[in-house]
């Protein structure tokens, strides 16, 4: 599953860096790639091993802000 998130407040690269690694440091997760100019957030999960809430909650425990957005 592909899910989309948008984070408002990416203020450098290593923000990308820092979300990146977390969401793929979860099991079920593919693929995560943050987009710094758009702070689009795709991730590429197993639902049922990485819930949507779960790749919000852990973007927003590595300091950002986090919301669900549609394609």
């Amino acid at each position: 599953m592909k899910t989309l998130l948008r984070s408002q407040d990416l203020s450098c690269p290593s923000c990308v860096a820092k979300i990146e690694n977390a969401l793929q440091g979860l099991k079920g997760v593919n693929d995560a790639k943050v987009h710094f100019n758009t702070g689009r957030i795709e991730v590429e999960h197993d639902p049922d091993t990485a819930p949507t809430a779960v790749l919000v909650q852990t973007v927003r425990e590595t300091g950002y802000e986090a919301v669900v957005a549609a394609f």
